[in-house]
């Protein structure tokens, strides 16, 4: 039953997923976290930030993690499956029907009006990580008093660094892993 779950609930990340990895966290979040309470918002972005250092699609990574927490290989496999089967059909789908009618006006109407909703997504899955990193909760916290400012000062500094010098992101990843390392672990 377990496996249909995994399967059923990445079938629907997979299916919904309009915009890529970036925007389906938004929903895996809510699938994982907040109805079937498989992970934690915690385990969450540590999945996030795991699926962010790997190669690959990060909501195939994410599923491939989450289905190994809940049940292992068998679940890693379901849940990956659901996550990519949907995406299959739809771009198999898509892709017949936009070289038949690439040229209709319609079309053109269709993807600029989901542009706005897949940057929506994709800064709403942004918000939440970003709260949790600098704030230690999901929602906004105001009192200064509980901004983590050591996450601060490396959100800032990986953001100057990666708009300034266009460093490359593996680069600047690493160095906050290190950053992190020194600062949580060491000091």
């Amino acid at each position: 039953m377990v496996y249909l779950q995994l399967f059923w609930s990445f079938f629907q990340i997979g299916l919904f997923s309009i915009g890529g990895g970036y925007a389906a966290m938004p929903l895996i979040q809510n699938q994982v976290v907040d109805l079937n309470h498989w992970l934690s918002m915690q385990e969450f972005a540590d999945i996030v930030t795991i699926s962010q250092m790997t190669p690959g699609p990060i909501a195939i990574n994410a599923a491939t993690f989450v289905g190994t927490k809940v049940t292992g290989l068998a679940g890693a496999i379901a849940a990956t499956v659901g996550c990519v089967l949907p995406s299959c059909i739809i771009v198999l789908t898509l892709a017949y029907f936009y070289y038949k009618y690439q040229g209709a006006t319609f079309i053109k109407g269709i993807l600029q009006g989901l542009r706005p909703a897949v940057v929506a997504m994709i800064a709403s899955a942004g918000l939440s990580i970003l709260c949790l990193a600098l704030f230690g909760s999901e929602e906004l916290v105001l009192p200064i008093r509980q901004v983590d400012w050591w996450a601060m000062g490396i959100f800032v500094l990986c953001l100057f660094i990666l708009r300034k010098w266009k460093l490359n992101p593996i680069v600047v990843m690493s160095g906050a892993g290190v950053a992190g390392i020194l600062i949580y672990r060491v000091l």
